[in-house]
């Protein structure tokens, strides 16, 4: 598959009902090209992934401008989920027209200092206004974009919970590619760290709200004995200096360990009955293992292996269109997804997938699904035309 098809201008596909429109990021006045692809369409919000390579805070004090008087939001990716897949170096628009969609957003500023019930109390007071608004609309859902370097996911998500009632969420942590640099969400023309950005959604869309990973438990396990929480740092693991007793149980060299190897090696933890992943980011200079996710003293560790990354998508993409083929497929997928594809040589595979099913979305340092903070997943929503036609 050529992957560079459509980078180099504004392109998109026949007229859905959620409108996209992709550009490279070197693209002159890519995001007028970008407001081309969307149409004419009154609508209602537009999402726009941002690659780390762009200036974000240029783009974002562009668009706002060209999309006036939508309100527009977004984040910086660990690459884009585009009309070709996988992209690099891209910037995707998507728009939710207001034909279809009613939409709230609210930013949190700071996420080391908010309060809680603030926020809840917001959530509520939107569901009223949009079910007030479109009281024929039955479906909802929320989108969280979140400072993918803040290690504050886990605590926003779990407080949101509370407001969230019974609609779904899902959503994914901003990246900046492979380096780990700086990470930003975009809303109200500013470019900002240490921040998240929660959409509300109603529609007469069907929808249906999902997480999926290809991994399977082992038997092997392991204690967490040492560990510093606040900064999702793994000092000692079955009492033993972390990163080299996970090299130990992989039967490698501690001073091998690369991104390639947690993607291939993750572990995970039970809740619920349920597997979550717990994503090693990187090994610090003293032997340290660095997460992307929570991680405690006492926690017990289970060592997961992938199975085949193209089989399992496929019967995934399948269940989502078993009755009805999706408009579109909003995905946050895990960074680590997307190297594992790219060490196991199955990115081509991956992305004619994804591009066949107009999966578009970004790719992620961490995934939300619910109440929690997840990672090596891919997590979205399936947009469905109305039943109403």
């Amino acid at each position: 598959m050529n992957q560079a098809v459509g980078w180099a201008t504004a392109a998109a596909r026949a007229p859905g009902i959620v409108k996209t429109g992709f550009v490279h990021r070197d693209t002159d006045q890519a995001i007028e090209k970008l407001a081309g692809s969307l149409g004419d369409d009154l609508l209602s919000l537009v999402i726009l992934f941002v690659s780390s390579g762009a200036d974000a805070a240029a783009v974002i004090s562009a668009a706002v401008d060209a999309f006036a008087p939508t309100p527009v939001i977004g984040c910086t990716t660990a690459g884009e989920l585009a009309d070709c897949g996988y992209g690099e170096d891209q910037i995707v628009a998507i728009g939710l027209p207001s034909s279809h969609f009613e939409v709230r957003t609210l930013l949190v500023p700071d996420l080391g200092n908010f309060s809680a019930q603030d926020i809840i109390d917001q959530m509520i007071r939107n569901r009223n206004e949009m079910a007030a608004s479109a009281p024929d609309w039955k479906h909802e859902f929320s989108f969280l974009m979140i400072d993918g370097l803040s290690t504050k996911e886990d605590a926003l998500t779990s407080e949101l919970a509370v407001g969230l009632g019974p609609v779904p969420l899902f959503g994914g942590s901003a990246g900046d590619g492979t380096r780990f640099g700086a990470t930003y969400v975009l809303m109200d023309g500013q470019a900002m760290q240490n921040a998240a950005i929660l959409t509300q959604v109603r529609t007469r869309c069907a929808i249906k709200v999902f997480k999926t990973d290809h991994l399977v438990p082992t038997e092997r396990r392991m204690v967490v004995t040492k560990a510093d929480p606040a900064n999702r740092i793994v000092q000692e693991i079955n009492a033993e200096p972390a990163a080299r007793e996970y090299a130990r149980l992989l039967g490698k060299d501690p001073e091998q360990l690369t991104t390639f190897t947690f993607a291939a090696h993750p572990l995970v933890v039970q809740i619920g009955g349920q597997h979550h992943v717990r994503a090693i980011q990187r090994v610090a200079g003293n032997g340290d293992l660095v997460f992307f996710s929570a991680i405690d003293e006492g926690l017990v560790l289970t060592l997961a292996e992938p199975r085949d990354m193209v089989s399992h998508l496929e019967a995934e993409i399948a269940a989502l269109t078993q009755t009805t083929r999706p408009d579109t497929i909003l995905g946050c997928d895990c960074i680590l997804r997307r190297l594992e594809a790219q060490e196991k040589q199955k990115t081509g595979e991956i992305s004619r997938l994804l591009a066949e099913n107009h999966v578009v979305g970004f790719s992620t340092y961490g995934e939300q699904f619910n109440s929690i903070h997840v990672n090596q997943t891919l997590t979205g929503v399936a947009i469905y035309p109305p039943e109403d036609g």
